[in-house]
């Protein structure tokens, strides 16, 4: 050990590793460093490499390196303490900035001067000063505005597939989601992982071509980053959103993809720790990891701001038993459903309805909110298409010439919903346009069906209408 002065700061070095394995590198005498602290690894070429203390004990430390083990020597390698914690920069100028999963910018431009640095671990929000998730946020696509409602601190999770278009759902979110009301302020902060050198390009052109760059602050993790630093992303996206929505008072949309890529690295890391696998091989805290993503998202009572959260996963093997989206399912309030039968259409986005679900939906929409039939109107679609797609399952066995009249009426109506509904393309369509649409929808059916709303109501928007009306 070698003691050298820093400024004002006295710093040790220690020349205590001991093994290498995968990205984890052991050190003896770990009961000097906490849990969670951030060390420098002073290589003999003079490169330094950040890593994260895993577990200290004290005959040992686990480090997980950030930039890789590769060219490391045991003998050759010295450590020293740079921070009790890992910590990313918070000031409002992080807004319309690109920085890589670890927080360094990424966008050629300075350093963030902070306002302050936060742990990025973060701190849980304390049950009883939780509010209620109220209010929407309009994210332009139909089938989630009209049937499956974003609510202001909500975390509502989008289940796809390998193959599926959730980059471009995603970023179609990311663009033109919003909020109502003219003193709010709204930001999207935009945590990927994993992302191939192309993916990471879409992203971030699409931001500067679609004008939204100024509002949006992203994490980018590349394929080929160290997947160690896919852990970090998710919670430095995080930490800077809190100190935005509860500090700051923005109304904050959290974007995360791919939280399939995260898993994977957390299983990378658990098996280079040799630890006991859980199902499929993914470690057994596996969903309280999660949960220490999903649970910040949140209003607080008596704050303005609030933080909302989309987080995308692919399901392997579309597989939504997967434990991946499984513990998901557990933690988050719904999930919103691609499905490859619509991608196979050329729908998009091709989001399959019948499996999607808002389980705060209520509190986002009504009178004073959206429109208070909204629910009605909601339900009835849902029901419709839901006998449409059971008439498409008997026409394929008994034929076209077998179905009734009413049912060739739900099934014209399951078509067009498809196609108009879910199929709205790349194009942002309002809350009112959405409604209008759904009203129009409804006039391919016999008024007689539409049991689900007022009666009232019906006479008042009921005009049938004929498949031409939607060409």
């Amino acid at each position: 050990m070698t003691e050298t002065a820093d400024s004002d700061m006295l710093q040790k070095e220690y020349w205590d590793l001991s093994y290498i394995t995968g990205p984890l590198v052991f050190l003896k005498n770990g009961g000097r460093f906490p849990t969670g602290a951030i060390l420098d690894l002073t290589m003999d070429n003079g490169q330094i490499r950040q890593g994260q203390v895993l577990e200290a004990t004290t005959s040992h430390a686990v480090v997980q390196i950030l930039q890789g083990t590769q060219g490391i020597d045991i003998k050759g390698t010295a450590v020293s303490l740079r921070n009790e914690s890992a910590r990313v920069a918070c000031s409002t100028d992080v807004i319309g900035r690109s920085f890589s999963g670890t927080g360094e910018p990424i966008d050629g431009l300075a350093p963030i001067v902070a306002d302050e640095e936060r742990d990025i671990v973060g701190e849980a929000i304390n049950p009883v000063s939780r509010d209620k998730p109220n209010d929407f946020i309009e994210t332009g696509v139909s089938v989630i505005d009209g049937f499956n409602t974003l609510v202001r601190g909500q975390k509502l999770p989008v289940f796809s597939g390998s193959g599926l278009p959730a980059n471009e759902l995603a970023n179609m979110i990311v663009q033109q989601a919003q909020v109502r009301g003219d003193d709010e302020e709204f930001v999207v902060v935009f945590g990927a992982m994993g992302l191939t050198a192309r993916e990471a390009n879409y992203f971030l052109n699409s931001f500067e071509e679609g004008g939204q760059g100024s509002r949006v602050v992203s994490f980018i993790n590349k394929a080929d980053d160290p997947a160690i630093e896919r852990l970090f992303t998710p919670r430095c996206a995080l930490t800077v959103a809190e100190y935005l929505a509860f500090t700051k008072g923005y109304q904050v949309l959290v974007v995360l993809t791919d939280m399939t890529s995260y898993c994977e690295a957390l299983r990378q890391i658990s098996s280079a720790r040799e630890e006991i696998p859980g199902r499929r091989g993914y470690p057994g805290y596996m969903y309280t990891d999660l949960s220490t993503i999903y649970e910040r998202a949140g209003r607080i009572i008596g704050q303005k701001g609030s933080l909302t959260q989309i987080p995308i996963l692919t399901m392997p093997d579309d597989d939504i038993t997967h434990p991946i989206p499984d513990l998901t399912g557990y933690i988050t309030e719904g999930q919103i459903v691609l499905g490859r039968s619509l991608h196979r259409q050329n729908i998009f986005p091709p989001v399959d309805l019948l499996p999607c679900l808002s389980r705060l939906m209520n509190n986002g929409i009504g009178e004073g909110k959206t429109e208070e039939w909204h629910r009605d109107w909601s339900n009835q679609l849902y029901a419709s298409y839901a006998r449409g797609r059971d008439v498409r399952k008997l026409m394929a066995i008994v034929g076209e010439d077998a179905l009734t009249e009413v049912d060739k009426r739900y099934l014209a109506f399951t078509i067009q919903f498809e196609a108009d509904m879910v199929g709205q393309g790349d194009t942002r369509r309002t809350l009112e346009e959405t409604f209008a649409l759904g009203w129009k929808l409804m006039g391919l059916l016999p008024k007689s069906e539409l049991t689900r709303v007022d009666r009232e109501l019906v006479e008042e928007k009921y005009t049938e209408t004929n498949v031409e009306d939607f060409s």
